[in-house]
């Protein structure tokens, strides 16, 4: 099948198989490895991306589902030279450890702050529900999403 969709700001036309998962097309087509595949099954959200302004696990996504579809990877966050707020905010609240679920969950903390960008604790747990990590019990990711709404909005109001 002919796959039009956007990437990252790049709107692309794909010769894929229609069977074929975005995590696939994201990793194997378009070389976007910062995306990872846990379980495969949409449980641990390390493949986590948001899609039309929604946080998804790519794979659970079919190739034709993702037609004409608006999809945004860990790679879009940051520039060349910066690391984005939220980035940022993860590595110096020690919210990353072996960093396998790091993309997955800062995915999932856009997705939420573009829609919300003052979450309560409790909606940020919300937000994460679909993503595991083995290794930080959460509390610094909770934090590190607290810490980039709180930055945020100080440079929205400077």
């Amino acid at each position: 099948m002919l796959l039009k969709l956007t990437v990252n700001n790049r709107k692309l036309e794909l010769s894929v198989n229609d069977s074929m998962r975005l995590l696939d097309i994201l990793r194997d087509e378009l070389n976007l490895t910062g995306t990872k595949e846990g379980c495969g099954i949409g449980e641990c959200g390390a493949c986590t991306v948001i899609m039309n302004g929604q946080a998804v696990c790519s794979c659970l996504v079919l190739a034709a589902q993702a037609q004409d579809a608006v999809i945004e990877t860990v790679e879009n966050l940051s520039n060349d030279t910066r690391l984005s707020v939220l980035q940022e905010a993860f590595l110096t609240s020690g919210a990353v450890q072996c960093g396998f679920c790091t993309p997955g969950m800062l995915m999932s903390a856009k997705a939420l702050l573009d829609r919300n960008p003052d979450p309560s604790e409790e909606e940020i747990k919300t937000a994460l529900e679909g993503n595991l990590c083995r290794c930080t019990g959460y509390i610094q990711i909770i934090e590190a999403i607290k810490c980039a709404a709180q930055k945020m909005k100080n440079l929205k109001e400077n």
